[in-house]
């Protein structure tokens, strides 16, 4: 879908970014890349298991930083968007939607605030319209809205060998290492999981964005072996393994938050108004998504892999489409899909340059998904009998 260009309030990028990718690591020989996104560092599969292992660091270049400041950012940015943010501490870490009146998803960020600053991880394609959007809700608001093209996005599962690598390049400029730690490892707080799953895939899904300036970004990439580098390929197979949204891939014109369970990580439910509310708490507490995310497993006997957008068949009717695809290292080919409410739970056939796929569903969100409320039924009240009228009592004998 056609997304609006950012407006000339909008603060011009700082210059020196981007430089082929994210900074030096877009020089490197045996580089596969699609424009300014590294896609691979010659071996996808090894990379994703690395990636995997906590063992490698993966150039995001199809990410853009935007930095909030000034002392009302966080009440502001409360008051906007769709994640209780107005106490967030510093070096803690959430997420948050911008809606439209009508509840359907318009922006998506991660954020990260370091006492002085509120920092926003955003898809790139987002990243202008986003910043656009928030300095035109400005008005007399104590905040400024910058994007930071000068500083590199690079992710990493934590807990492995790299870690101590990406928090010691990490900028901090107000003392404190930037890095977002994906909320979607876990329910957040005012959060909800659609998902009926004894072990959420993403229990694991430990991501980490390490934000750096351009000098330390060179510097890493001029350091690290190559087995400590991962792709673009790598980073989406994890995602999609995880059952993760994002806005460049599960957001189109029609997207509500309960479709993809972004609830559990991007939403309070307890929290005060602010645009878009009133649907969210409607279609949560007494209605049904209209549409619903599922996982596919995919069959990889004809070595095709459908693109984003491909349609998703049960039987004859067409019940959806194909958001995000990839080959897992373990799992083969995986999607993620957005499919109508009322499709069946069972196998589905997904079409590709004219052949069909058979794929295997796992339902992330249920049908019945929603309609929370307790809400008590009413006995029916009937009409009361008329009591009897004295002049039709028998005559006394």
């Amino acid at each position: 879908m056609s997304r609006p260009s950012a407006p000339r309030s909008v603060r011009t990028p700082r210059p020196g970014w981007p430089r082929s990718d994210v900074s030096g690591f877009g020089e490197l020989d045996g580089v596969v890349s699609d424009g300014d996104r590294i896609m691979h560092f010659g071996d996808a599969f090894r990379e994703q298991r690395r990636l995997a292992e906590g063992a490698a660091l993966a150039p995001l270049g199809d990410r853009t930083i935007i930095e909030v400041s000034g002392p009302e950012r966080l009440t502001w940015l409360d008051s906007i968007t769709s994640q209780s943010v107005g106490r967030l501490a510093a070096g803690e870490s959430t997420e948050l939607l911008v809606l439209d009146p009508q509840g359907r998803v318009e922006h998506a960020a991660g954020v990260l605030d370091d006492g002085t600053s509120t920092w926003l991880l955003a898809d790139a394609g987002d990243a202008d319209a986003l910043a656009g959007w928030l300095t035109r809700m400005k008005f007399r608001t104590q905040a400024t809205v910058d994007v930071r093209s000068d500083l590199a996005p690079i992710g990493y599962i934590d807990g492995g060998a790299v870690a101590p690598t990406a928090s010691a390049a990490a900028f901090a400029p107000n003392g404190s290492p930037l890095i977002w730690a994906d909320p979607w490892q876990r329910i957040s707080s005012g959060g909800h999981q659609y998902a009926e799953v004894a072990e959420h895939p993403a229990a694991d899904y430990a991501w980490r964005v390490a934000m750096l300036s351009a000098d330390a970004a060179d510097a890493l990439a001029a350091s690290l072996d190559r087995d400590a580098l991962a792709g673009l390929l790598a980073a989406e197979a994890l995602r999609i393994a995880a059952w993760r949204p994002r806005w460049s891939t599960e957001v189109d014109e029609r997207s509500l938050p309960h479709e993809s369970d972004w609830i559990r990580s991007a939403v309070h439910l307890n929290k005060g108004c602010y645009r878009g509310q009133e649907t969210v708490a409607k279609v949560h507490n007494l209605g049904h998504p209209p549409r619903r995310l599922a996982a596919l497993h995919l069959d990889g006997s004809d070595a095709v892999l459908p693109e984003p957008g491909a349609t998703v068949f049960a039987g004859d009717d067409e019940v959806g489409h194909i958001t995000s695809v990839a080959r897992h290292h373990e799992d083969g080919p995986i999607a993620l899909a957005i499919l109508s409410r009322r499709a069946p739970v069972g196998d589905l056939v997904v079409r590709a340059d004219g052949i069909d796929i058979a794929a295997s569903q796992q339902v992330i969100v249920p049908a019945d998904a929603g309609a929370t409320a307790d809400i008590p039924r009413l006995t029916r009240l009937s009409r009361r009998p008329s009591a009897p009228d004295p002049r039709d009592a028998p005559a006394a004998s």
